[in-house]
């Protein structure tokens, strides 16, 4: 791949993030309209329209690569460039007005992530990676903190939105984490806690029960930023894993140990 190849499908995953955002800006205190998913998991015209934004330009100059994306299936293109797209992260904050979401957008070739791109709306903030390139915010690189120990850092995590039904419901990591560390922050959008953890803004992130699209972008974020991403267990930590364990790398052990031994514990409910 070329670097002018790779340079041109970042810029286009950059313009269709920041059409996608403006989008969302303008719909946010207005009226729109929304579905259930499931019991409590929503999706909003918003959402559906912002995807049909940024997979119509991505198409349109990438005719033949393939998409996995949140709100649709998409014809099979091919399977050597596949873009996984959140159009909207955050959906229930959004649909609520609580303004703590974002647009996340990442690419495949070959099944490595090459390049990722998370935008912030609400406070202009765009963060990109391409792989083996670094991680930058509005064009300035960045890297995760150097804080540590867990109990001098502030993570992120999230629930399931079958919290009240499913045995994973992530309440006994959080009691766990909650007690170790300095703070524990609970905001509701994945890509967002990902690129915090890039930027040094968190020392770590971790959730359970997340979709490829939820990760895609943000895990090589905090790869790039000097970070680590795994599994709960410490292993590598694909998209397709539905746990992932993000930090800047001095405090994961340190996590890592705790989320064994809440695995081990009685569940709280």
């Amino acid at each position: 791949m070329s670097t002018e190849g790779l340079q041109a499908m970042l810029d286009t995953a950059v313009t269709a993030a920041r059409q996608a955002g403006r989008l969302q800006k303008e719909r946010l205190w207005g009226e729109f309209t929304f579905d259930f998913k499931g019991e409590v998991d929503i999706v909003t015209e918003v959402d559906r329209a912002c995807e049909e934004l940024i997979v119509s330009r991505i198409a349109a100059a990438f005719p033949g690569h393939s998409f996995l994306a949140e709100e649709n299936l998409y014809a099979d293109g091919d399977p050597a460039w596949r873009w996984v797209i959140d159009p909207l992260d955050g959906t229930t904050n959004y649909a609520h007005g609580f303004p703590w979401f974002c647009v996340s957008i990442a690419l495949e070739h070959e099944g490595e992530l090459t390049l990722g791109v998370i935008y912030h709306c609400m406070m202009d903030e765009l963060f990109t990676a391409v792989r083996g390139g670094g991680a930058f915010l509005n064009g300035k690189p960045i890297r995760v903190s150097s804080r540590k120990p867990l109990r001098h850092s502030l993570i992120a995590t999230g629930f399931p939105y079958d919290v009240a039904r499913g045995n994973e419901n992530n309440f006994r990591n959080f009691f766990e984490l909650q007690l170790a560390a300095r703070g524990v922050r609970r905001a509701g959008a994945a890509a967002l806690d990902l690129a915090y953890v890039a930027a040094g803004r968190l020392e770590g992130y971790w959730e359970c029960k997340l979709k490829p699209w939820d990760v895609a972008a943000g895990s090589l974020l905090v790869r790039e930023a000097g970070g680590m991403v795994t599994n709960h267990k410490g292993e590598p930590h694909r998209i397709g894993d539905h746990r992932i364990l993000a930090s800047n790398g001095l405090i994961h052990e340190e996590i890592e140990a705790l989320l064994e031994r809440a695995e081990k514990s009685a569940p709280l409910l």
